[in-house]
């Protein structure tokens, strides 16, 4: 048996003991990384660990760690009632109001994940307060960010089409952008509907009127895929909800310096919310002294831990391998789909850039006999290799996944599982269907 099966069935073991033992699979990831490493691919210490994703570790523990003490002094219930003064109460809308507020940002030139990780805090913890389903709220928002992500102007955009550019290909910059596009707003609208969206369009939120307005009541009960884990009553307008202390004013401030550091500075989205949690938690320990405890360290060994083994097969040429064998399939038409199921799921696990640079030009022998559109081909493979970010295993499902309260994290775990399996299954052939088999170029 090669070294690369052997890779695949050791992680697909790792899954189901996670699933059948409640093991968290972060801990047996770094274990079958140790031993398929050092064993299978003769890998040191320091080779193991390239792997590690040391970025995406700040990113998750500096967001959690600033949004924990928003949450602890109170600022996210005032961004909430913002929101909801925002769109007059309706809070149908606000799944729509994140979904777009992502796709701003990503398509002017912020990278997918700071988008989510700006976004994605505030948007749970409304649907915490609210009774919206956490899967609906966090899948709007990822999707949101992709919907933006291959705009001319945006990072993934402009990466994808130097590539193509690079390898000479056919491309079209605005069939990219809108394929994304189109691609994120039927899923978004499909998930809106399958997760009790369409209950909550009557539902309206306390204190949403207009200024000096008497607040509309809410409904009994609120009617959603996803029950509150919270006992507590819903939530009411009051002065302290919408009241701005120094330490809430001086933590918004701390959420627009993250956001222009991100865009305008380019600065790393964990270093920079983790200095500014930590100026907080100085100048206000009484409101941050929990805040170090509500950090998702289950979910940061999870995810390190799954990703440090997907460096060891990418170390060994697993990823490689497998794309090599599909490309070398002599039927084109067939090729197409399995690289796009490729770049689903390996991109589930891994950077969706770096996937997409692997296999466009694994797709250019075929492409340049003119038997598959090379415009329709890069971008059902762009679409395949972003959609399935809502993948508990990418960055863009971490954060959602580290930043909803009072949920069940576990069960929240294994639906964005579900969710990102079945996007996973279902994407690359549409995307195939509908952008490669027609031949449009």
């Amino acid at each position: 048996m090669s070294p690369e099966l052997i890779s695949i069935l050791v992680l697909v073991v790792v899954f189901v003991i996670a699933t059948t033992r409640s093991v968290n699979m972060g801990a047996l990831a770094f274990a079958a990384a140790f031993g398929v490493g050092g064993l299978v691919a003769d890998l040191d210490a320091d080779g193991i660990f390239a792997g590690f994703p040391g970025d995406l570790f700040v990113v998750l523990v500096g967001v959690t760690y600033l949004f924990a003490i928003a949450r602890a002094n109170g600022t996210t219930d005032w961004l909430v009632h913002a929101a909801v003064r925002l769109v007059r109460g309706r809070v149908a809308l606000i799944p729509w109001v994140m979904f777009a507020l992502t796709g701003a940002l990503t398509a002017i030139g912020a990278v997918s994940p700071a988008a989510v990780a700006i976004v994605a805090p505030i948007a749970l913890s409304f649907a915490a307060r609210y009774g919206i389903s956490p899967l609906l709220m966090g899948a709007m928002v990822v999707h949101g960010a992709q919907a933006g992500g291959f705009s001319p102007i945006s990072i993934y955009g402009s990466i994808v089409n130097g590539i193509v550019e690079r390898e000479k290909l056919p491309g079209n910059e605005l069939v990219l952008f809108l394929s994304s596009l189109a691609a994120n707003l039927v899923i978004a609208a499909v998930v809106f509907v399958v997760c009790g969206g369409l209950k909550l369009r009557g539902d309206t939120a306390a204190g949403s009127g207009a200024a000096g307005a008497a607040p509309v009541p809410q409904k009994a009960a609120p009617r959603t895929a996803e029950p509150r884990t919270d006992p507590s009553p819903a939530p009411t307008t009051s002065t302290e909800t919408t009241t701005l202390t120094p330490s809430r004013t001086a933590t918004l401030t701390s959420l627009l310096a993250l956001v222009v550091a991100v865009l305008v500075f380019d600065l790393d989205a964990g270093l920079t919310a983790i200095t500014l949690a930590v100026v907080l938690s100085t100048l206000w320990p009484e409101d941050s002294r929990k805040a170090t405890g509500q950090i998702a360290w289950p979910t940061v060994l999870l995810i390190c831990g799954v990703l440090t083994y997907i460096g060891v097969l990418d170390e060994m040429g697993t990823i490689t391998w497998a794309g090599e064998g599909v490309g070398s399939i002599g039927i084109p038409l067939l090729a197409a789909v399995l690289l796009c199921y490729i770049g689903a799921l390996v991109s589930a696990f891994a950077s969706s850039v770096g996937i997409m640079g692997a296999l466009i030009p694994l797709a250019v022998p075929f492409l340049e006999r003119g038997e598959i559109d090379a415009i329709g081909m890069v971008a059902a493979l762009a679409v395949s290799a972003t959609v399935v970010d809502v993948s508990p295993f990418s960055t863009n499902g971490a954060l959602v996944l580290a930043a909803a309260p009072d949920v069940d994290r576990e069960r929240f775990f294994r639906q964005l599982m579900v969710y990102g399996g079945i996007v996973v299954a279902v994407v690359p052939a549409a995307a195939w269907l509908v952008m490669v088999v027609p031949g449009w170029g």
